[in-house]
């Protein structure tokens, strides 16, 4: 396949611009945007505490609801304990979209039968599911 002068300046420069960016982000390069987003997987390293409270290292918290629309520290905590206790989150991205919120419904009627309670199975991790979802109940 034969590049026109334009498309091989365009493909240097979207090289260059990667490798540049591997350069300054410590090693992550810079993907060229083709009209999808790649996203950001990023490391699940669940722990417990003494006390038998999980946490992966990203949100402390029992109360912020995790963004369908942004990558956020609760989003990636959701999704990485989501993973460790045997729900599929997708990839962990922060992001709080279709798969997480369907890992999240399976842990909350998992929860709500094997605890005899009564969460909302609305696949949103809010004040109610988190201290399930940390163990910290039941």
């Amino acid at each position: 396949m034969t590049l026109t002068a334009t498309r091989r300046r365009t493909a240097i420069a979207l090289a260059s611009l990667t490798l540049l960016g591997g350069t300054v982000t410590g090693g992550v390069a810079a993907a060229a945007e083709t009209g999808a987003t790649a996203a950001a997987a990023y490391p699940c390293d669940v722990s417990m505490s003494s006390s038998g409270r999980l946490s992966a290292g990203y949100y402390n918290g029992t109360t912020v609801q995790p963004s369908s629309s942004q990558v956020t520290a609760a989003g990636k905590e959701a999704q990485c304990l989501l993973q460790y206790q045997g729900h599929n989150p997708g990839t962990i991205d922060g992001i709080f979209g279709r798969n997480s919120q369907a890992a999240a419904k399976k842990f909350q009627s998992v929860v709500n039968y094997a605890c005899d309670i009564n969460l909302a199975e609305d696949g949103q991790v809010g004040p109610q599911t988190w201290p399930y979802l940390r163990r910290l109940t039941c």
